[in-house]
């Protein structure tokens, strides 16, 4: 596993490897020692979530506040989506700022999404699936979200608006703010 920073502080890119022979190929998805040593702090993960989506689906922008915030280890089983992080912790130096990268089942690339970010992504191709780990329970409670289309953070999609499948729970989260 390689690791790239962004100028996020904490919020970084991990590329898994993989090994091919003749009968396909082999994955370490995941090792707790070695994810720990290269983000240089101690994530418990606590629970795995599994998200299929077809074209076009657009999740997000959400994020749980404290006592429930959670950090996110974001990577594609099978697929391909946009991926979308904005930074809302009010004392960084890049607050209000967004990040986005693609990930894939073949770039082999995951997004570690540390607490105090809202995370989103749109599905580009027709069977998406997409897994993360998360270091906190879900609780209602305590999440909140920004919208898709807020004009703040004018987020290129790449993708027409009428040709985006939002839930209505998303197309009404709040715009971002300062």
């Amino acid at each position: 596993m390689k690791l790239s920073k962004t100028k996020f502080n904490g919020l970084v890119i991990l590329e898994r490897k993989s090994f091919n022979d003749s009968r396909g190929n082999f994955t370490e998805f995941f090792n707790e020692k070695l994810f720990n040593k290269l983000v240089d702090t101690k994530v418990d993960f606590l629970q795995d979530n599994i998200v299929n989506s077809t074209k076009n689906v657009l999740r997000g922008l959400h994020y749980q506040f404290n006592p429930f915030a959670q950090s996110k280890l974001i990577s594609v089983i099978k697929g391909e989506i946009f991926d979308v992080v904005v930074d809302i912790r009010n004392n960084s130096s890049t607050y209000g700022q967004f990040f986005s990268i693609n990930l894939s089942s073949e770039n082999n690339l995951s997004l570690f999404v540390p607490n105090g970010f809202a995370h989103g992504y749109l599905s580009l191709t027709s069977e998406t699936i997409v897994h993360y780990k998360v270091d906190n329970y879900y609780n209602k409670d305590f999440e909140d979200g920004i919208r898709y289309n807020d004009s703040f953070l004018n987020i290129n999609w790449g993708v027409p608006i009428d040709d985006l499948i939002i839930s209505d729970k998303d197309k009404n989260l709040p715009d971002f703010k300062w």
